[in-house]
């Protein structure tokens, strides 16, 4: 029984991890794109939250037909659904930003950098989760004060964008760089929500 058991823990410590790190690497390329403003890169990116989403319906799959699960499987599932939603905002940032024609800006180049270490912590968190939750948690904390300086880069940007607009034209693109601000924004409040279920996880299993 306990060999069994564990087989299951596995199955879903792999996926979240697998999940976790695709994440982390969809980050990393947000980043390089945002240096680069390289297609070749956005394509790669798609690649990554493409590979994501598989794992996602492998993960779904597997928690419905499986009855005993290593930890709540609302809590597995609300963990693999916000790094899900990390790395899609990093996608839908750079879909938007091509749509829109929009250049990189030095408040996105530092948001998606500490979005990109917020993820690290996020997936070093999951790693974490079964031997050492001390250790998960401590990620968690660190995952969530990164997402605090996102919020106020944010906030930073957007006063910017508002602090003066001379023309029409001007407008428009207040309102482009906006959106893509606020697609970086919802990554970060996910991957904030991805630390909290961490935090839950570790609270309920020590």
């Amino acid at each position: 029984m306990f060999r069994i058991f564990k087989r299951k823990e596995d199955k879903f410590q792999k996926l979240i991890e697998e999940q976790a790190e695709l994440s982390f690497e969809g980050l990393r390329l947000l980043v390089k794109y945002l240096e680069t403003a390289d297609p070749e890169i956005a394509e790669e990116l798609s690649l990554r939250e493409k590979e994501a989403d598989e794992v996602r319906r492998i993960l779904i799959d597997e928690l419905n037909r499986t009855f005993v699960t290593p930890f709540d499987r609302e809590d597995i599932f609300a963990l693999s659904r916000s790094i899900d939603d990390v790395v899609d905002y990093a996608d839908t940032t750079v879909v938007e930003m091509v749509i829109l024609n929009v250049k990189p800006t030095q408040f996105m180049q530092r948001i998606a950098s500490l979005l990109k270490d917020a993820a690290y912590e996020i997936w070093q968190g999951v790693l974490r989760l079964p031997k050492n939750p001390n250790v998960a948690l401590d990620h968690a904390q660190r995952a969530k004060a990164l997402e605090n300086r996102v919020e106020a880069v944010y906030r930073e940007a957007v006063a910017d964008l508002f602090s003066g607009p001379e023309d029409i034209h001007h407008v428009v693109e207040m309102l482009k760089l906006r959106e893509v601000y606020r697609h970086l924004s919802n990554a970060a409040d996910r991957g904030d929500e991805a630390a909290n279920i961490i935090a839950d996880i570790v609270v309920k299993r020590t």
